[in-house]
Parts: C-alpha cells; structure tokens; sequence
C-alpha cells in the first residue's frame, strides 16, 4: 500500500515504477497487489491494483486508517477493497498524518502548495482548475463610453 499519493498530498505522481518489483515478488509466489490513493498508467501488467481509492488519506480516507502488518483484500470480480481489520479496533483508529518535513519545500516544490489546496478528489479528476470560482460577471471593466 502506497498512501498520501493523492491530488492533494503529493499532486498524484506516476506510480508505475512499482510494477517490476512487484511482479518479481509475484514470480517468486508472493500474493501482492498496489492499493493506493494515487495513480498508475493503464499498463500496470499483472499486478492487480487498487488506484484513486478515494477520499484519497489527506482528507481521512479509510487508507489513513490502515496500519503496517493489516492485510488487505482487493476483490477485483466484486470491485471491492477490505481491511481485514475487526470493527472495533477500525472503529478507534485514527488516521495517519502526513509528514511533510522536506518534502514540500525546495526544488520549486512550494511553487505548487496553491494547486495541492485547491486539488480535488481523484474521483473528480484531481484538477485544481475546478476548484476555483468562476470569474465574477459584472459591469464591464473598459465600455464604448469610456473610449469616446
């Protein structure tokens, strides 16, 4: 599980680097899957992979409440993702955090903290563009009148 992959945490890069490993490890008869809130290209090869899980863990997916050792059920037949994990303890668990020591400043990183805000979900198409309101419409700024 790859989490904070989302539009807003970490502006949804390509996950497709992933896939040969995991396919080493399915070769060598481990059962692995990629569950993520990112993405990954449609040529993600054998490994069946659970992408976009949305609400996506910035915004308290149920990713962010996954803990290292659950283990997760990805039922591609019935389009379902279960955490093997008792309702009561799921029930008390709060949601991961994300660290963003360094990984959002330097390189012209913080040049996009505005897109991150605003992004929406990856079930919405993770834009930021959507996000912003529409340009108010009122009297026009220059009239044929000013010009005369």
């Amino acid at each position: 599980m790859v989490r904070f992959q989302g539009p807003r945490a970490n502006g949804m890069p390509e996950l497709h680097k992933l896939t040969p490993t995991l396919g080493l490890l399915q070769d060598r008869g481990f059962k692995v899957a990629l569950v993520t809130d990112g993405r990954m290209s449609g040529a993600s090869g054998k490994v069946p992979a659970a992408i976009h899980v949305s609400p996506e863990c910035l915004a308290g997916g149920p990713l962010a409440r996954v803990r290292d050792g659950d283990m997760l059920r990805v039922d591609a037949q019935r389009g379902e993702l279960t955490a093997l994990v008792p309702d009561a303890e799921w029930a008390t668990r709060e949601p991961a955090v994300l660290n963003v020591d360094g990984g959002h400043w330097g390189c012209g990183r913080e040049l996009f903290g505005f897109a991150r805000a605003l992004a929406v979900s990856a079930e919405q198409g993770g834009g930021f563009i959507a996000a912003c309101p529409p340009p108010s419409v009122g009297a026009p700024v220059l009239s044929a009148e000013a010009m005369a």
